[in-house]
C-alpha cells in the first residue's frame, strides 16, 4: 500500500519520505521497526495505547507458517553441524523443524515446503559436496516446480583461497529465485572462518520466521543465544591442548618423501570420535616467514595488535605467528590491500578482463611475495593485520580406532615441500608437524565429525577401501574397529605410493591383518617401480570382475586422498567396471554410483 496524504496522518513531506525508505527495508528491519515504535507508544505515560484495527496491516502481509525444513549439504561436517544448531534454535521457537541431508530428502515433496533453509558447503572446484549432488541436478533440471509458495535463504560455506568461492550456495540461491521462490534473508557467503557470520545468518532468518509479533528485545535475547552459545567442552572455537606422544618418519631412507606418524593424547578432554573422522589442528607460522614480512614492512616486532572483534591484543609477531593466515593470497585480501596503498600496479591487477592475471598471481605465492611485489612497506601494523584471515585449523583424517588406541588420536601427515617464484614454499602445518614438534609439546585441536565417511552399521557388510599415500590413513581407523569389534565382513584395500622399498606406509600392520584375516585382500601401486606408472585405478581395473562381485554382494566403497585427480580416476574406474563387469551404458553406470552414494555405499573423504 502506498502511503497518500489522503489515506495516512501524514504530511506531504512525511508521505515522500516514508514512500522512499520502506521499499528500502528488508522484512527484518520492518520487523525491528514495528517493534520499536511499539515500545515508544508504551514507554509514552502521557499516551493511552490503541490497538491497531486489523484492516491497518499491509494486505500482503502473510500468516507465518510454523513449519520449516532446514536442508544441508556437506562434505565435512561442518554445514550439517549449522544445520543442526539452526534446528535447535528453532525448535525453541516452537516451529516445526524437518532437518534432512539433501540426499535423503524427496526432491518430489520441494513444492509443499513453504519455509526453506539451505546449509551448503562448496567442494573442489565449486562442485556440490556429494551428498549435494542429486538434489542440485534435480533444481537444474526441467522436472523442477515452480516455488511461487516457497520463502527460503541459503547459508553457504566455502574458502575464499579458491576461484569458485562458496559457489554451491551461490548457484542454489540463483536457482531458487528462478523457480519462483521469495528470498526470506539474503544469502550470506561464509569463509573458513565462519561461525560469526553464520550466527549473524541465523538470527535473522529467526527473526524473520519469527514475524511482526515478536518484540525486538526477545528477538534480540534469541539473537544472542545463538551467537554467545556456551561451549561445555573443548570444540572448533575452544581447542584442547594435546600433548605429543610420538612423532616419527614413517618413509625408509632414500625416499623422496616425509610421512609423519603422530600420537597425540586426548587425556583429560572427554573429546569423542568415531573412524571416519578428522582432527583439527591450529597451526604455527613459520618463524623465518614471520620475521621476513615483519622486516620487509619496518614494524616491530614486539608491537601490540588486534587479534579479534573484542579488541584482543597480542604483540604483532604473537599474532602473526598464531592467529593470522600469511601464506594465502586470495582477491579479498588483494582488494582490502590496495585499499592501504597508494600503488597503482596492485590497483591495475584487480581491474575487470585481468582475472588470468590475478589467477596466475594468486597462485603458489605468500604475503611477504606480496608486500614485496608491490611496495607496501609502511603500512601500519594494526591497519594491515585487520584485512587478514583468522588462522585456519588444518584438518586430516585420524589414522586410528579409539576401540584401539583409548584416549589416543593417531594422524598421518606428509610434509608439504616446493619452489616456487625463486622461493622454498612449505605446508605451513605439515612442516611444522615434521621440523619443529616433539614429543612433550602440545597443539591445539578438535574433533571434526564426518557422517559422511563412516563404516557401515552391519559389521559383516563388505567394504572396499582405496587409499593411496596417506589417504589410507582413516583405512587404518577402519580395519582397527573392525579387528577390536571382531567384525565377519570382508574387506579389500588398495594402496599405492611411489616405492616399496620406502613408502609403504604401515606395511607391517597390513601384513599382519592378512595373516590374521581382519584384512581379506590387498592390492599395491607402487608408481615409480615400473617403467610405466601404475596406480590404484588401474588395479582397480585389472581386478575388474571380483570387484564387481563385491559390488553385488552390497559391498560399501570408500575412497579418501586427492580430490583433483585420483578421486576422479578411480570414479571414472568404477564407471568402466560397471559397463564392462554389468553390461551398463555411460548413463546406466553413473545412476548406479549414484544410488550407491545415496544408500552411503559410496562414501569419499576427498581434499
Amino acid at each position: 500500500m502506498k502511503l497518500e496524504v489522503t489515506n495516512s496522518p501524514f504530511n506531504q513531506e512525511q508521505v515522500e519520505l516514508l514512500n522512499r525508505v520502506l521499499p528500502l527495508l528488508t522484512e527484518a528491519q520492518r520487523i525491528w521497526l514495528s517493534g520499536y515504535l511499539t515500545a515508544l507508544q508504551g514507554s509514552a505515560a502521557a499516551v493511552t495505547p490503541v490497538p491497531a484495527p486489523l484492516a491497518a496491516l499491509p494486505a500482503n502481509e502473510a500468516v507465518v507458517s510454523k513449519e520449516v525444513t532446514v536442508l544441508f549439504g556437506s562434505q565435512t561436517g561442518n554445514s550439517q553441524g549449522l544445520a543442526k544448531k539452526l534446528s535447535k534454535k528453532l525448535e525453541e521457537r516452537s516451529f516445526q523443524v524437518s532437518l534432512s541431508s539433501m540426499a535423503d530428502f524427496k526432491p518430489n515433496s520441494l513444492k509443499k515446503v513453504q519455509n526453506l533453509l539451505i546449509v551448503v558447503s562448496t567442494h573442489g572446484e565449486g562442485e556440490p559436496p556429494d551428498n549435494a549432488i542429486a538434489f542440485y541436478e534435480f533444481l537444474y533440471s526441467k522436472r523442477a516446480p515452480q516455488l511461487e509458495g516457497t520463502q527460503f535463504s541459503v547459508l553457504a560455506l566455502g574458502d575464499t583461497s579458491y576461484e569458485f568461492f562458496c559457489q554451491t550456495g551461490k548457484d542454489f540461491d540463483k536457482r531458487l529465485e528462478e523457480l519462483g521462490a521469495r528470498r526470506l534473508t539474503p544469502r550470506v557467503d561464509c569463509d573458513v572462518d565462519f561461525e560469526e557470520p553464520a550466527a549473524e545468518w541465523m538470527n535473522r532468518v529467526l527473526e524473520s520466521l519469527s514475524g511482526a509479533s515478536a518484540a525486538p528485545a526477545v528477538a534480540s535475547a534469541a539473537g544472542a543465544a545463538v551467537v554467545s552459545g556456551t561451549e561445555t567442552e573443548y570444540s572448533r572455537s575452544n581447542p584442547f591442548h594435546a600433548e605429543v606422544l610420538e612423532n616419527l618418519n614413517l618413509n625408509g631412507r632414500g625416499s623422496e618423501r616425509e610421512t609423519r606418524h603422530v600420537e597425540l593424547s586426548l587425556e583429560g578432554s572427554n573429546l569423542q570420535y568415531e573412524p571416519g573422522d578428522s582432527l583439527g589442528i591450529y597451526p604455527e607460522n613459520h618463524p623465518r616467514l614471520v620475521d621476513e614480512l615483519i622486516e620487509a614492512m619496518g614494524w616491530k616486532a614486539e608491537e601490540p595488535v588486534a587479534i579479534n572483534k573484542n579488541g584482543e591484543e597480542r604483540p604483532l609477531r604473537e599474532a602473526l605467528l598464531r592467529n593470522y593466515e600469511i601464506t594465502v593470497l586470495t582477491k579479498p585480501l588483494l582488494e582490502q590491500a590496495a585499499k592501504l596503498t597508494s600503488n597503482q600496479e596492485l590497483k591495475k591487477l584487480l581491474e575487470a578482463g585481468r582475472e588470468q592475471e590475478l589467477r596466475a598471481y594468486l597462485n603458489g605465492r605468500d604475503l611477504l611475495d606480496l608486500v614485496q611485489d608491490y611496495s607496501l612497506k609502511g603500512v601500519p601494523a594494526g591497519e594491515f593485520v585487520s584485512i587478514l584471515r583468522k588462522m585456519p585449523a588444518r584438518l586430516y583424517s585420524i589414522a586410528s580406532s579409539p576401540k584401539a588406541y583409548p584416549g589416543e588420536v593417531h594422524l598421518t601427515v606428509r610434509a608439504v615441500r616446493y619452489e616456487a617464484h625463486g622461493r622454498n614454499r612449505y605446508g605451513v602445518c605439515s612442516v611444522q608437524l615434521a621440523e619443529r614438534v616433539q614429543p612433550g609439546d602440545t597443539l591445539p585441536v578438535y574433533i571434526q565429525h564426518n557422517p559422511n565417511f563412516k563404516l557401515p552399521e552391519n559389521p559383516d557388510t563388505p567394504i572396499i577401501m582405496i587409499g593411496p599415500g596417506t589417504g589410507v590413513a582413516p583405512f587404518r581407523a577402519f580395519l582397527g574397529e573392525r579387528e577390536e569389534i571382531g567384525a565377519e565382513g570382508k574387506t579389500w584395500l588398495f594402496y599405492g605410493d611411489q616405492h616399496f622399498s620406502t613408502d609403504f606406509l604401515y606395511q607391517i600392520e597390513w601384513q599382519r591383518w592378512l595373516k590374521e584375516g581382519v584384512l581379506t585382500r590387498m592390492d599395491v601401486a607402487f608408481s615409480r617401480d615400473t617403467d610405466k606408472k601404475v596406480y590404484v585405478q588401474h588395479r582397480m581395473l585389472e581386478k575388474s570382475r571380483d570387484l564387481y562381485q563385491w559390488l553385488q554382494e552390497g559391498a560399501c566403497v570408500y575412497v579418501c586422498g586427492d580430490e583433483k585427480k585420483m578421486a576422479h580416476d578411480v570414479h571414472a574406474a568404477l564407471i568402466t567396471i560397471l559397463e564392462k563387469e554389468g553390461g551398463l551404458g555411460p548413463e546406466e553406470a553413473a545412476e548406479y554410483l549414484t544410488r550407491m552414494q545415496q544408500q552411503k555405499r559410496y562414501q569419499r573423504d576427498v581434499y
